[in-house]
């Protein structure tokens, strides 16, 4: 995208910035360059390869050269990758300060400041986002495949709801799950598991469970998965959270993300505005020419819109998670991995 808008093969940048490089798994975290080792591993040579700068830059990017749609030539000064910046969106610059995205699967990052944190739990270990001038910031990311997805599932497939909607009407006609867990790794199981041999399950189903408790369980699994991510986090960084900022299309049910609070125990935020990504490489543009002076400065542009606390008590916490462990277990070693 960046070579077509600045002229292509008329003069075009090759350039792309830390965050999109390190998605290669071509860069070497630590010295935020192309690894020698890594690219003769998968055999890429180093003169093909994009030169890497800081994600928010003043001169690297060039100026966009398209008369259409832009009237007139715009200096390119942010770029980043979709979830680094979301996590710029959500303004989440200290060590600690954790969003969590929710389409049809979820992405959750946590910031570890200016050190690479190594996972040991079933996390990767990234760029956040680096800032020109500015040392990169670490995070910690998870990865869950099926979320949104799953009440896409309800209603394409089971046909249980007309519209995605629909799940959280269907969902508080009960007042819990009912004594059911549904595990929807319809293609195996993402972080922290990462076990491509499972595949999704209803457990615990009794006679007098309905559709209503099928997508109560649904959304409970959204936010279990992510109980999931954030407890491999709380053991790979020692940091506990204080408050998990949410974006995306799934933040829109009231009744799951008072779940996601409910499972993990610490406050739930919803900023006003849902498009973090495009906001975070606005966010980004802006710090590098100056529009806004600094960090603090969009700390204070952002804004909450909701914000949902725990309701359960710890005992009903623990318990729903302890049988919730005992569900993914059962959807293990389901296929045959050769």
């Amino acid at each position: 995208m960046l070579w077509n808008l600045t002229g292509g093969p008329n003069g075009g940048v090759h350039a792309t910035d830390v965050t999109n490089a390190s998605r290669t798994m071509l860069m070497n975290l630590e010295t935020l360059d192309w690894d020698d080792e890594l690219l003769g591993i998968f055999g890429v040579p180093r003169a093909m390869l994009p030169t890497i700068h800081a994600s928010s830059d003043p001169e690297a990017y060039g100026t966009a050269r398209t008369s259409r749609p832009l009237s007139a030539a715009v200096p390119i000064t942010g770029v980043l990758g979709d979830q680094h910046a979301a996590t710029v969106g959500q303004v989440c610059f200290s060590p600690g300060e954790a969003k969590n995205t929710y389409g049809t699967g979820n992405f959750l990052v946590l910031n570890t400041g200016t050190e690479l944190v190594r996972s040991e739990h079933g996390l990767l270990t990234t760029v956040a986002y680096q800032f020109a001038g500015s040392p990169a910031v670490y995070a910690l990311e998870g990865s869950i495949a099926v979320t949104g997805a799953a009440v896409q599932w309800l209603r394409d497939q089971l046909k249980i709801i007309g519209s995605a909607p629909d799940s959280e009407q269907l969902a508080r006609q009960v007042e819990d799950n009912g004594g059911m867990f549904f595990v929807p790794a319809f293609s195996g199981l993402f972080a922290p598991y990462w076990r491509s041999d499972a595949r999704g399950a209803m457990v615990g189903l009794a006679r007098y469970n309905t559709g209503a408790h099928i997508a109560r369980a649904t959304l409970e699994a959204i936010c279990y998965q992510s109980r999931d991510v954030v407890e491999a986090m709380e053991q790979d960084s020692g940091v506990h959270l204080d408050v998990l900022k949410v974006d995306g299309g799934v933040t829109a049910n009231d009744l799951c993300m008072q779940i996601q609070a409910d499972v993990l125990g610490v406050p739930v935020s919803r900023p006003v505005v849902a498009e973090t990504t495009a906001l975070g490489a606005a966010y980004a543009a802006g710090l590098a020419t100056g529009f806004w002076r600094d960090t603090d400065e969009l700390r204070s542009h952002w804004q909450e819109s909701k914000r949902w606390s725990p309701e359960w008590s710890e005992e009903k916490r623990q318990a729903g998670y302890t049988d919730w462990k005992r569900a993914v277990e059962r959807t293990l070693d389901w296929v045959k991995v050769t």
